[in-house]
């Protein structure tokens, strides 16, 4: 079997999934995980798609034949190696005023620590307070055995100090 990983983009409209789920179906492809929102008027997605190696081709190819109506497909074999046991996962939780640049101080300072971020979710959320719209991020995060959590911690409230929004790890 091979995995193909599969980021998929159209205009929004009803049948997509259906579309997109009877093209692998007919292809011997079998749907793993998925992703899948609704973003600007347009569905966007990325999922996982196993499939014998003997008909990846073929499902490549007919994936890519749906632009023809719209959705645009573009299909990655995987080459994911086996994680690394020398590894923790944690969450972070991020809520505040929305600004430019919150996800690019967050990020940087992951990245200082060699932090890998395995799935990001963010969106914009009305106050209960107020009509001001709060910026709310929520990740998973597998972070190298050798990190000092607590100096991780601090490094990210020095942060969240300076963006005034609230960052929680767990």
């Amino acid at each position: 079997m091979t995995s193909l990983v599969l980021t998929v983009i159209a205009p929004d409209k009803p049948g997509l999934v259906e579309l997109l789920s009877q093209t692998i179906a007919s292809n011997e492809g079998n749907w793993l995980e998925s992703s899948m929102s609704r973003l600007a008027g347009k569905f966007a997605g990325i999922l996982i798609v196993s499939v014998p190696e003997n008909h990846a081709d073929s499902l490549i190819e007919a994936l890519q034949q749906l632009q023809s109506q719209g959705l645009k497909v573009i299909a990655e074999r995987s080459t994911e190696a086996d994680a690394s046991s020398e590894s923790n996962n944690i969450t972070l939780e991020l809520i505040g005023h929305d600004k430019p640049g919150i996800v690019r101080e967050i990020s940087q300072a992951l990245n200082r620590y060699s932090i890998n971020v395995e799935r990001l979710s963010t969106e914009l959320v009305s106050g209960s307070m107020s009509a001001e719209l709060l910026f709310k991020a929520d990740a998973e995060l597998t972070v190298p055995v050798g990190v000092d959590l607590e100096d991780l911690q601090q490094s990210l409230e020095a942060i969240a100090n300076d963006l005034m929004v609230d960052i929680t790890l767990n």
